[in-house]
């Protein structure tokens, strides 16, 4: 068969049960949890299925259209990585839509919700395995509808649809670069299949030249996708949305879809060092600007928004410098612990009411499941080993410190920016912690807190398992060879001791830190807290302008174009009154007019025949 039928049914199952759900009526919660849960652990059936039968390269595919002698395919690519990153987004979609339902217990739109993460699901998983440029970018548009109506969910929140719109409108920018990127390597490939792609650069048939240009624009498309600097300010904002579809985006899909593109194309991007070199300087101002703004905020779900930032910027700055096996092992690890925090943080806003953290505190012994399975998840973000997450980022700062496809001074800028950072991850991962576990209780609600139900707590427990073991996988050979690495992924080499101490400093001075103060009220405080304003000098050098610029274009097309057209319509208008009004007149008056008007046509037919004789 010309089309794996495992890759298919990876990304049409959760798509089709999610158009079945938008069918449901909004009462009938019970068939559209059934159908949520249902499609997600097929899924996850299927991308197990594919990880264990071993690695394939590309299959023929099948086309669906021509234009002119350039065909579009439809063909899947299920190797290694995409079979493990198909396999976490599986895992995070269960538990999500597990997680749903008792989270939206009261939403009258849960049965539009469980649909559209279904569909954001499937979308992820066309993304992960594709072997053709345009179904890949497909499932990268379906992303960001569904991201567009997911994070405007809920519609009694006045920031939702305000978030939402800006999440749309702020990806769809590097969407324009993403889409002229993908059509410059079809037409010089003539093809868009991504292993024609590859044949065609290597054989010199796309010159240096494009592709260069063409993976500059892809990186537009990844820096919004993926909420890299300068296209990260859309992420924060986002978490007006429910709490399992920050889990859902941070963790599994949208945001991870960048990376992965990246890794998937890149034999492309190691031919390009202005691309790397882009690519570096991304990561490097990203992983810091994320890390000093979480470690501001007051809301205990734009810390692990920022943090999300950050830690891409580090999947970022391994490709960078030439390690896209290690970005992946980051984005597999990061998948189980970012899941996981934002879930226990979706528990503890249950139980207090509040997303902010200066209205809890005392929480561990009231909540004893949510403490530890969120310890858990900070440790592995913090790289607190033997956690995930220690692995994963030794491996990329390992990697930085190494010789790669990047410039040298680009990869030492990547290398001091990833140490930089991973002090900073553990002070706010310790100010989260002991702000909203330890101390005293700072607001009513949290001295009453409680555990949710097991709907909830059950998805925990299970994300913790991998979110501490996950890393250990790097340790054999075979898991990295999967992703595409030819020695272990996990090892201790001579930067260990170095960035283990940079964490010890970070999370001593957190710790020392009063956890019943917020942030601080200095300048200083005041800059991180606002993200350094960059939201303000965004909407100050690109949102003004472009709206002034749309209202005069719009009084310009009201007051000339369409006056003009308004303008020539009123005036036929007044003519044919005109005319009218000379064709309505009493009986005398009008057969006097027509006995003069005889007259006067009869004596010019005289005159005229006197004349011609």
């Amino acid at each position: 068969m010309s089309v794996d039928p495992l890759g298919v049914a990876l990304p049409a199952v959760p798509v089709g049960f999610g158009l079945v759900g938008l069918l449901l009526r909004y009462r009938m919660r019970g068939l559209s949890a059934l159908l949520g849960i249902g499609g997600a652990a097929v899924a996850l059936a299927c991308a197990i299925a594919a990880a264990l039968r071993g690695v394939r390269g590309p299959d023929a595919g099948v086309t669906v259209v021509e234009f002119g002698r350039l065909p579009v395919t439809f063909g899947t690519w299920l190797d290694g990585p995409a079979g493990l990153v198909a396999v976490a987004v599986g895992v995070v979609a269960l538990c999500v839509q597990i997680y749903s339902v008792a989270y939206l217990h009261d939403d009258e739109r849960y049965a539009p919700y469980a649909a559209q993460v279904s569909l954001f699901t499937g979308a992820m998983l066309l993304v992960v395995v594709s072997g053709d440029l345009i179904a890949l970018l497909v499932g990268w548009e379906v992303m960001g509808i569904c991201s567009y109506l997911l994070i405007g969910h809920d519609r009694r929140l006045p920031e939702a649809p305000r978030a939402a719109v800006k999440a749309f409108l702020v990806t769809r920018v590097g969407d324009v670069g993403f889409l002229l990127g993908i059509v410059l390597l079809g037409l010089h490939a003539h093809s868009f299949r991504i292993a024609d792609v590859f044949a065609a650069a290597q054989s010199g048939a796309i010159s240096g030249g494009v592709v260069t240009a063409a993976c500059v624009l892809l990186l537009a498309g990844v820096a919004g996708k993926s909420a890299q600097f300068p296209l990260h300010t859309w992420l924060p904002d986002a978490m007006a949305g429910p709490t399992p579809i920050s889990a859902l985006i941070h963790a599994a899909t949208m945001v991870a879809a960048g990376v992965y593109v990246v890794a998937r194309l890149y034999p492309l991007f190691e031919r390009s060092t202005t691309a790397l070199v882009v690519l570096a300087v991304m990561a490097s101002v990203t992983m810091l600007l994320g890390a000093l703004s979480a470690l501001g905020q007051d809301d205990i779900k734009r810390v692990l928004a920022w943090s999300t930032v950050s830690q891409l910027g580090y999947m970022t700055g391994a490709l960078a410098v030439g390690a896209p096996s290690v970005a992946l092992f980051h984005l597999l690890t990061h998948a189980a612990f970012k899941a996981l925090l934002f879930l226990a943080a979706g528990s503890v806003i249950h139980a207090v009411g509040s997303n902010l953290m200066s209205a809890m505190g005392g929480l561990r012994e009231r909540m004893p499941v949510t403490f530890w399975t969120m310890t858990i998840g900070l440790g592995a973000l913090a790289g607190v080993p033997p956690l995930a997450g220690f692995w994963s980022k030794d491996a990329i700062i390992e990697a930085a410190a190494g010789d790669g496809p990047a410039p040298r001074g680009f990869a030492i800028l990547v290398l001091c920016s990833a140490a930089l950072t991973a002090m900073l991850t553990a002070a706010y991962v310790v100010r989260l912690w002991r702000r909203t576990f330890f101390g005293e209780a700072r607001s009513e609600a949290a001295r009453h807190g409680h555990e949710p139900p097991w709907a909830m707590r059950g998805p925990l427990v299970a994300l913790a398992v991998p979110a501490a073991l996950l890393g250990l996988a790097g340790l054999l050979e075979g898991f990295s060879g999967r992703l595409g690495s030819e020695e272990r992924l996990a090892h201790l080499g001579w930067v260990t001791p170095v960035v283990l101490a940079l964490l010890l400093a970070g999370g001593w001075w957190a710790w020392l830190r009063d956890p019943a103060v917020g942030p601080s009220d200095t300048a200083l405080g005041r800059l991180l807290t606002n993200a350094f304003y960059l939201d303000n000098v965004q909407d100050a050098l690109v949102t003004r302008p472009v709206a002034a610029l749309a209202r005069l274009a719009r009084r310009g097309d009201e007051g000339l174009v369409d006056g003009a057209v308004e303008g020539v319509g009123a005036g036929a208008g007044g003519l044919g009154g005109l005319l009218a009004r000379a064709h309505i007149a009493a009986l005398p008056r009008a057969a006097t007019a027509v006995l003069g008007g005889a007259v006067v046509i009869a004596a010019a037919i005289v005159i005229v025949l006197g004349v011609t004789q």
